[in-house]
C-alpha cells in the first residue's frame, strides 16, 4: 500500500454487485482497482462485459488462479458460495477480505451447510470472520481481517430488528418479514423465470418458507436475543431492477408502547449517516436508489396492536457492494463514506 491508496482485486467483477464494486471505488481516491476476476470472461476488458464502463482504464479480466496477491491490500469477493471460501482460503493472511457470499455468514457451520448444502472449506478462517452489520458491529470490523456482509434481505430485516430484540421491547413469536426485491437480486446468469416477458407487469411470491436468507435473520437476531428467535420470513420478486422494501409486524411487549419503539430506533441510529428513522414518512424505493442508505418508516394499528416498520434499502448497494466498502473504509481506517456519497436516483 503506497502513499495511503489500498490495492484492491476485485473476484466476480462481471456480476452486477462487481460492477457497482467498481463504480463506488472509481468514486474514491483512497482506492485503486489493482485486478478483476471474472473466470468466465477472462482476457476481455470490463468495456465489453459492460459498456458504461468503456471509457475507463481499468485492467483487463483475468481468472482468480492468476491473480498476483504481492500487489494487493485488500479483496472485495462478489462470488457466489461456495467459490467464495475456496479462494478466500487461499489468500495470503496481510490481505483484508470483505466477502459478499454467504459462506461466512454462520459461525455455526452445521447451520451454514445445512441451508446452503456444501460442505465448508474454510472452517478455520471463521474465527477471524465478523459479521459486517456496519453500524452494529462497527468496533470489531474496525479490527478485523475478514468481514462476512450480510445478505440483502437480512440487511432490509435486522437493522430495524436487532435494537427491538436486543432491548427485549418486542414478542418474538410471529414476528413477520414480508419482503420485496428488484429483479437484480437474482443476479446476471440468464435463467428463463427472470426474462422480461416473465417479470414484467407480474407480482409473485418465492421461495415461501425455506428462503436461505431466513436462517441468517433468525441466527443473527437469537444470538442478539440469547434465545431462538424464529421469524415468518416470505420475499417477492417485483418488477423492478433494484431495490428491496420489506414490511415487517410485530407486537410490543405490554411495558412498551409504540413511542418507546420510535424513540429506541431513533436514538440507536440517531448518528449514523446511512440508517434514517422517519417517524411521520414511510419510505419507498424510490428514496434510496443508488445510494447506501436504509430509510425506516414506522407505524401502529391500533385494531390489531401490531407495530409496522417499513424498511427500504438499494439491494445492490446498501444490500451488497456500499455495504462492502462501508467495512473496508473501517478496516483502512478511511472515512466511513468514502465511495459511498450518492444522492438517491429518484426517477
Amino acid at each position: 500500500m503506497n502513499d495511503n491508496i489500498v490495492n484492491v482485486a476485485i473476484l466476480g467483477a462481471s456480476g452486477y454487485t462487481g460492477a457497482e464494486t467498481i463504480r463506488l471505488l472509481l468514486q474514491s481516491s483512497k482506492y485503486h482497482i489493482s485486478a478483476m476476476t471474472a473466470d468466465s470472461k477472462a482476457g476481455l476488458n470490463i468495456g465489453e462485459v459492460f459498456s458504461h464502463m468503456r471509457n475507463y482504464n481499468l485492467p483487463s479480466l483475468i481468472k482468480a488462479d492468476d491473480i498476483n496477491f504481492d500487489s494487493i491490500d485488500a479483496i472485495i469477493s462478489c462470488m457466489p458460495h461456495g467459490k467464495s471460501q475456496e479462494i478466500i482460503s487461499s489468500i495470503p493472511n496481510n490481505i483484508k477480505i470483505s466477502d459478499l457470499s454467504a459462506d461466512f455468514r454462520f459461525s455455526n457451520i452445521d447451520l451454514y451447510e445445512k441451508t446452503y448444502e456444501v460442505s465448508h472449506k474454510a472452517i478455520s478462517l471463521q474465527k477471524e470472520v465478523v459479521y459486517g452489520l456496519t453500524e452494529l458491529n462497527r468496533a470489531e470490523i474496525k479490527k478485523c481481517r475478514i468481514v462476512s456482509n450480510p445478505g440483502c434481505y437480512p440487511t432490509s430485516a435486522l437493522i430495524p430488528l436487532i435494537p427491538l430484540v436486543k432491548n427485549n421491547m418486542i414478542e418474538i413469536e410471529n414476528i413477520i418479514v414480508d419482503s420485496k426485491s428488484g429483479v437484480s437480486g437474482a443476479g446476471r446468469g440468464l435463467k428463463e423465470s427472470l426474462l422480461f416477458a416473465e417479470v414484467s407487469e407480474g407480482f409473485g411470491a418465492y421461495a415461501l418458507a425455506n428462503h436461505r436468507h431466513a436462517p441468517e435473520i433468525n441466527f443473527h437476531l437469537s444470538e442478539y436475543f440469547e434465545s431462538n428467535v424464529n421469524v415468518t420470513f416470505t420475499p417477492h420478486l417485483l418488477p423492478i431492477k433494484r431495490g428491496i422494501l420489506s414490511t415487517i409486524y410485530f407486537k410490543i411487549k405490554d411495558d412498551y408502547k409504540f413511542k418507546d419503539i420510535k424513540n429506541c430506533l431513533s436514538k440507536t441510529y440517531k448518528n449514523e449517516q446511512f440508517i434514517d428513522v422517519n417517524e411521520d414518512y414511510i419510505p419507498s424505493t424510490h428514496d434510496v436508489r443508488g445510494t447506501n442508505l436504509c430509510s425506516i418508516g414506522l407505524a401502529y394499528d391500533k385494531n390489531t396492536k401490531n407495530c409496522i416498520i417499513v424498511s427500504v434499502i438499494d439491494n445492490l448497494i446498501k444490500g451488497a457492494s456500499g455495504q462492502a466498502l462501508q467495512n473496508l473504509n473501517l478496516m483502512f481506517g478511511n472515512k466511513e463514506s468514502e465511495g459511498l456519497i450518492n444522492i438517491p436516483t429518484f426517477i
